[in-house]
């Protein structure tokens, strides 16, 4: 009897050692690489707030068919909580280790969206005629994002609307050329995980001065008509109503 409890013991003991091996690890130099690359975000100014993160192939947060699966803010109130301060960082990333982070728009920075064909062509376009770009990240494995100088608050308010695709995720679909991420959107920073083993990557990193969007924004529309095959006039090149 002493003996099956003996092997009963072992196999079960195996069988708990199988299950933590199988638990997700964090390895010390990717936190350390993160929470770099978290700060140096920061450090550029881009206002920073925890976001949601892949559980197996969903999201982490409780709702049921999240559209958006680690891609939006843990907190309705991201856009107040949204900050550059270095100490609330480490906090959040080491109180938060599998969390992903947004950046709020339309405070100190915009940033222009593409798909990631034409944002290729366009970052290619615009390195060789010599135009300052400013940092530049791969989003999902079908997206560019242009992170650039806020344009602030245009004397014309109707034509300068909150892009809200945050909140209507419903609409994206609808808009699958350039997209205008300014006042009451955001964008995920680098790094990040979403479902499906992809991921958001700096291609140039936040050390890189914010340029005028406008400065980008021809080559952008231009890239993203090729791109629709259609002309420049059909690509939503403003801030987009959600």
């Amino acid at each position: 009897m002493s003996a099956e409890k003996g092997r009963a013991s072992g196999a079960q003991g195996r069988i708990s050692q199988w299950l933590r091996g199988r638990r997700p690890r964090t390895d010390a130099a990717d936190v350390q690489g993160r929470e770099e690359q978290l700060l140096a975000a920061a450090g550029a100014g881009l206002p920073l707030a925890p976001a949601a993160h892949p559980s197996a192939y969903r999201c982490s947060c409780d709702r049921v068919g999240c559209p958006t699966p680690a891609r939006h803010p843990v907190s309705f109130a991201w856009q107040t909580q949204s900050t550059t301060d270095r100490a609330q960082i480490e906090r959040w990333a080491r109180h938060q280790p599998q969390a992903n982070f947004i950046t709020a728009t339309g405070m100190v920075h915009d940033v222009l969206d593409v798909p990631l064909e034409a944002g290729v062509e366009a970052l290619g376009r615009l390195l060789a005629d010599g135009v300052d770009v400013g940092p530049v990240a791969r989003s999902g494995g079908d997206r560019m994002l242009f992170f650039t100088a806020t344009r602030g608050t245009p004397e014309d308010e109707d034509e300068w609307w909150p892009c809200e695709l945050d909140c209507h995720p419903e609409t994206m679909d609808e808009h699958p050329g350039l997209r205008w991420h300014c006042r009451g959107s955001y964008v995920l920073v680098p790094p990040a995980r979403l479902p499906g083993d992809l991921a958001v990557e700096w291609e140039r990193g936040p050390e890189h001065p914010l340029p005028d969007p406008l400065t980008l924004l021809e080559v952008l529309t231009d890239e993203c008509a090729r791109y629709a095959g259609q002309g420049r006039e059909h690509v939503a090149a403003w801030p987009l109503r959600g």
